[in-house]
């Protein structure tokens, strides 16, 4: 039988009992030698005294076990409930003070986890929530068309305009899954960026003719001024994500004939990347929260967008060891500048 499985009780039981068979066994042999009754007579005694003094070891040693024992529980409970933190006399030698700094650890470990549970679901039900609202008009719009399409008869170019307007919502609620799905990425660490020493302007080139159509479409002015042969270690696919954001963002925001301008500038550490237009300007107000998933200003609702871009561009860039900073002015325009870090 492993010792570790036996009860305090039975340990001190044992102990008891072998005691007091060897003093037995002394008086025995100490009577067998002097042939004095008096040796029995102070073994007795002896024996005696030590029962009663083990009675007190055993009465205080439970109260003190269990004493113990009520205090550790009462300070895992409270741990548990994550309304109390170990308060253990430092400087008293107990058993409990022996531990305490480990309690401590503990605590602060279940906390922490605490803290990040907490997070984690209060970013759930924003997100869930973020989700909820911007599929809610597209849906709704799907269900109206496919109502009126199924209750109503119309003639073959109304039903046509009808099937585009379809279009135009699936291809709204694509996209927005599509962003949903690269931002969970970037989040979980899914996505691992791929750097490597590269032309920026190569990567500039194929932002901007994602932008060209619209671009021509709204008669805006374009210029680049980019040194051809300036290289940098970033991720070309990614970064050019970024751009794009940046310049699509541009497009969006600039009115009919306005100008777009994207200026690439060496400094000793960093490579900066400025997207400027001549659009309406974001207030001051505005600009800390632009970044935040799903935001947008409540002033440009009538453009089409989802407030997930610029989000999407700040991790990027992040990850990547850089980041992005915002100049702008009520109706002289933005300038989104990014940073990304010439040597890995």
């Amino acid at each position: 039988m492993k010792i570790s499985s036996l009860s305090v009780r039975k340990i001190i039981i044992a102990v008891s009992t072998g005691s007091i068979l060897t003093i037995f066994l002394i008086i025995a042999v100490m009577y067998s030698i002097f042939k004095n009754p008096i040796v029995i007579y102070g073994g007795l005694v002896l024996t005696i005294a030590l029962l009663l003094w083990g009675v007190i070891f055993l009465w205080l040693f439970q109260k003190k076990l269990s004493d113990f024992t009520t205090d550790l529980c009462r300070i895992l409970d409270g741990m548990m409930d994550g309304n109390e933190k170990p308060d253990i006399n430092l400087e008293e030698e107990s058993l409990l003070s022996r531990i305490s700094h480990r309690l401590e650890r503990l605590y602060n470990v279940m906390q922490e986890n605490r803290r990040k549970l907490e997070a984690e679901k209060a970013e759930l039900q924003i997100l869930v929530s973020d989700i909820s609202h911007q599929t809610k008009t597209p849906i709704a719009n799907l269900i109206i068309i496919n109502d009126t399409l199924l209750t109503r008869s119309m003639a073959e170019e109304m039903q046509y305009e009808f099937l585009q307007a379809t279009k135009s919502q699936l291809d709204k609620l694509d996209f927005m899954i599509q962003a949903l799905v690269k931002a969970s990425r970037l989040e979980t660490g899914l996505i691992m960026l791929e750097k490597k020493v590269t032309p920026i302007y190569e990567t500039l080139v194929s932002a901007i003719n994602g932008i060209l159509a619209p671009l021509e479409k709204k008669h805006l002015n374009l210029t680049v001024t980019c040194p051809e042969m300036l290289n940098v270690y970033h991720d070309v696919r990614w970064t050019s994500e970024v751009l794009f954001n940046l310049l699509d963002n541009a497009v969006k925001y600039t009115p009919i004939e306005g100008n777009i301008h994207v200026a690439v500038q060496e400094w000793e550490m960093y490579v900066k990347i400025d997207v400027s237009d001549s659009g309406k300007g974001i207030p001051e107000s505005e600009q800390a929260s632009i970044f935040k998933r799903f935001y947008r200003e409540k002033t440009v609702h009538e453009i089409d967008g989802i407030g997930i871009g610029l989000y999407i561009a700040r991790e990027i860039i992040t990850k990547q060891g850089g980041y992005i900073k915002i100049v702008s002015e009520v109706g002289k325009g933005s300038t989104f500048s990014v940073f990304l870090p010439k040597k890995n």
